[in-house]
């Protein structure tokens, strides 16, 4: 869902000319393994370009056990499940696609996840990660058959654009509930909250710190924002200090505790296709990119794309048996490759030092709603740049596009915001002579959606 624009290639001075071929004998293995030479890196360019994408990150570790423990689920265990899931998922993408790029827990998914799914639909996290773990299995099933081209062309990119900027409109509305900015109303639904709180003074800080910090080029602005928030609730919000380093609590809460058979007999259809389309674009959005930025598209395409999906089909479900919503590729994996990242080495440091946040769950055990909610909304205002790609001039893309977008926010849910815009396109083009331009895969999406709607009742 991520999208870049044209930058021209990054050169780094560490990797260039003689320098990517001067590597120290004990680095002949990890040239044989990430062909440093013919990507033209070095190794410290690669541990430097991964401490990059780490740094960009590492909020995920914070925010994510923050969304998921308000479903109900032990945040010690999803903090551990967090670390390795993003461990586990990067390494494999480094060593077997051997592309720079990182990945975690997506967010806007366990957004869906925690708020719509389990608070909203009243399923339980047990039931909703073994929607995760269908997703996955099905977002396998379709690169491996080769069906997932035929997924991404039948989707128009009006609505592909609108998927990222309806989640990014969710995830700032979840933000300012999360800060005390928006309060709830019997009169007007929502209104301004207590802006003479701490949390909401806080959140306001850490929020104009991160978008300072990341406007002058600041590594991790994001993860210091955070961490500056949280240090300021223990004086001025009432938070207790619980230390930094220990042993990482026990994962046994949340692992293998999915609920696949209560996924199946649930009626949650939908959920499992929410999930699915947006990990299918949100991965092959952020890949495109970043290989783009990298300059590893050869010509036009990535030569490993499948490598790349079959590890991130993989670490969808395998984050499910440990205890965590949907991983994806993440779009901050640019930085790194800004650094001069160009092979799975720089995915491969990141792995190492997702791992070694496992001895700092003091610290995120922590870290308050309102030092997270800051950077839901500063991740949020950036997926609304989507909208410059949309054509103003032809109402019937830009119109559906606009109430897939708008009806995440307000009705709560993604899934009630692709079910209207899918209908939206498809009897829009139908009532305007120009059904021709619909492809079949949207008349599918639309009229599973609209049997949910018309038979089983929305959410």
């Amino acid at each position: 869902m991520n999208r870049f624009e044209e930058v021209p290639k990054v050169t780094d001075p560490h990797a260039s000319g003689t320098a990517a071929r001067s590597a120290p004998q004990g680095a002949n293995w990890l040239e044989r393994m990430f062909k440093l030479t013919e990507h033209n890196t070095t190794v410290r360019t690669e541990v430097i370009a991964g401490l990059t994408t780490f740094l960009t990150m590492a909020y995920i570790i914070f925010v994510n056990p923050s969304i998921l423990g308000d479903a109900g689920m032990p945040k010690g265990a999803v903090f551990v499940a967090t670390c390795l899931i993003a461990a586990l998922g990067t390494l494999i993408m480094g060593l077997y696609a051997n592309y720079p790029i990182a990945m975690a827990p997506g967010m806007g998914l366990n957004a869906y996840f925690a708020y719509v799914v389990v608070l909203g639909m009243g399923y339980t996290w047990q039931v909703a990660l073994g929607a995760v773990f269908i997703s996955g299995c099905l977002f396998l099933v379709v690169t491996v058959t080769g069906l997932r081209e035929l997924f991404i062309r039948g989707i128009p990119q009006s609505l592909r654009t609108a998927i990222t900027v309806g989640i990014g409109m969710f995830l700032a509305l979840i933000a300012l509930k999360s800060a005390g900015v928006v309060a709830a109303s019997p009169a007007t639904f929502v209104t301004l909250g207590d802006l003479h709180s701490a949390p909401v003074v806080l959140a306001t800080l850490g929020f104009l710190v991160i978008v300072a910090l990341d406007r002058l080029k600041v590594r991790g602005a994001i993860l210091i924002g955070i961490l500056l928030v949280t240090v300021l609730s223990f004086f001025f919000g009432g938070n207790k200090f619980h230390g930094v380093f220990d042993a990482p609590p026990s994962i046994a809460p949340t692992f293998m505790q999915l609920d696949i058979m209560g996924a199946l007999k649930g009626g949650i259809l939908n959920v499992v296709l929410v999930f699915f389309l947006v990990e299918m674009f949100d991965a092959t959005g952020t890949l495109m990119g970043v290989a783009k930025r990298a300059g590893l598209l050869v010509p036009g395409k990535m030569e490993r794309m499948n490598k790349a999906l079959l590890a991130d089909s993989g670490a969808i479900f395998a984050g499910s048996l440990l205890g965590t919503s949907s991983t994806t590729a993440y779009v901050e994996s640019a930085a790194g490759v800004q650094a001069g990242g160009r092979t799975g080495l720089t995915a491969v440091v990141v792995a190492g030092l997702f791992l070694a946040c496992l001895m700092i769950s003091p610290l995120a055990g922590s870290v308050p709603a309102y030092a997270t909610a800051p950077a839901l909304l500063f991740v949020g205002c950036l997926m609304l740049r989507d909208l410059v790609e949309l054509d103003w001039e032809d109402t019937t893309e830009v119109i559906p596009a606009a109430v897939t977008a708008l009806a995440m926010p307000f009705t709560y849910s993604i899934a009630n915001g692709l079910a209207f815009g899918f209908i939206t396109y498809a009897v829009l083009k139908l009532f305007t002579g120009r059904a021709r331009e619909v492809h079949a895969m949207v008349w599918v999406i639309a009229a599973i959606f609209l049997f949910k709607f018309a038979y089983i009742g929305g959410h």
